[in-house]
């Protein structure tokens, strides 16, 4: 049972990580309909970005721990959200009214070549980061097995919750979230009846990298090592988690990256781990079966 409720802990841990990076995709997802395939590399490039700001700011700076890891959050958050908008403005924008597979392709061409960037600008080893934020405590012992529940587990999750909770705020309660919403159901009609429609695209980019920026800062932290290829099978994962949860929904989103850090570590646990990934897709596919729009997700509704 102990070591159950430790496995439901770092599954817990880790499907926060997942959702926030679905979060990104969803947003995007909801106004364009369109999936942005570069999202796990902004994410990359976020657990990049949070390495050398924390870095400069603790040796160049002499920084102490707390106020290097605010420094390593704005620089990530900045970065990647202003890759997010020079994204859109040039993988997208131009390819708005174009057959939605010449965007598709385009933000894959993107992908390529930043990841190939990074991989030729800090080199294709492993990126280590001693561990930042130590300790914890234990919350039951038994049978020789302590369930332990460090304190970065702890910021990750709170962190998840809080972020979830703001944007799910932001979009039902201020302008700019009624702005997004009206996008969402007629770009047309909002544009005519006053509402800046890039602007709306370009300001829910920016939010969607900066939230796969700040998941990018979480791992670096959490797990200590880092490559320039960790964006990929990270956004394979939370392009699964979104779908799952039932994509243009942000609790659906999240639900998403829960279960399938849920599954990974589960089944890691108790099966063979190789086939972590076979177990994710499987269970994926079975839901789209017989829940074609995802656990939270609503159909489409033509407009005639």
């Amino acid at each position: 049972m102990e070591y159950f409720l430790q496995q439901l802990i770092n599954g817990l841990t880790l499907g926060a990580i997942y959702g926030l990076i679905a979060l990104g995709y969803t947003m995007v997802y909801s106004i364009l309909g369109m999936i942005n395939f570069a999202h796990g590399t902004i994410y990359m490039m976020g657990a990049f970005i949070s390495l050398i700001a924390y870095l400069a700011a603790t040796t160049i700076g002499g920084a102490s721990v707390v106020v290097a890891l605010f420094v390593a959050l704005f620089a990530t958050m900045g970065f990647t959200g202003l890759w997010g908008w020079t994204m859109e403005r040039v993988a997208y924008r131009p390819l708005r009214a174009a057959p939605r597979l010449a965007p598709l392709i385009s933000a894959i061409g993107v992908s390529i070549i930043l990841q190939n960037f990074v991989a030729q600008a800090q080199g294709a080893r492993v990126k280590p980061l001693p561990p930042v934020i130590r300790g914890g405590f234990s919350l039951m012992e038994g049978d020789g097995f302590a369930i332990s529940l460090s304190w970065m587990q702890i910021i990750v999750v709170l962190t998840t919750l809080a972020l979830m909770a703001g944007f799910t705020w932001m979009i039902t309660s201020t302008s700019l979230g009624r702005a997004q919403r009206a996008c969402e159901q007629d770009m047309k009609m909002a544009a005519l009846l006053g509402i800046d429609v890039d602007r709306v695209i370009s300001t829910t980019f920016v939010i969607g990298a900066s939230l796969a920026g700040v998941a990018g800062l979480m791992v670096t932290l959490y797990y200590g090592v880092i490559d320039f290829y960790i964006g990929f099978l990270a956004g394979i994962k939370a392009f699964t988690a979104a779908v799952l949860g039932g994509i243009g929904s942000l609790p659906g989103a999240m639900l998403g990256g829960l279960l399938i850090g849920l599954i990974e570590a589960l089944w890691s646990a108790y099966f063979s781990i190789e086939y972590k990934d076979v177990a994710t897709f499987g269970i994926l596919v079975m839901v789209l079966v017989f829940r074609p729009t995802g656990l939270l997700g609503r159909p489409d509704v033509e407009k005639i």
